[in-house]
């Protein structure tokens, strides 16, 4: 058996604003594109999820954490996959600009 007292703990605490989240009984499909999805049908079921998110009381951890573990799918705490990585795309140019400056 392994060291028990070295393991980390319980670590719930970093899922916890799961609990407040106004998808939470909403199901997948609103906010995972499926395979062959046209185009204009991706945009309305988008733009319905994003409706979602701007009510949620917690789209700010949520969008913190999709950003924090990269998620690629879906959307989360109010931002497109696309949206996500123009956003991570930007702050690491600026970070970028920071750092060698």
């Amino acid at each position: 058996m392994g060291n028990v007292p070295r393991l980390p703990g319980r670590a719930e605490h970093h899922w916890l604003w799961q609990e407040e989240a106004a998808c939470r009984e909403l199901g997948s499909r609103l906010f995972f594109h499926h395979a062959g999805e046209p185009g204009q049908d991706r945009e309305r079921r988008d733009a319905a999820a994003k409706e979602v998110c701007a009510l949620c009381p917690v789209q700010r951890d949520c969008l913190r954490h999709a950003l924090k573990v990269g998620e690629p799918f879906g959307v989360w705490g109010g931002l497109s996959e696309r949206e996500r990585r123009r956003l991570a795309a930007t702050k690491a140019e600026r970070s970028a600009l920071t750092s060698t400056a």
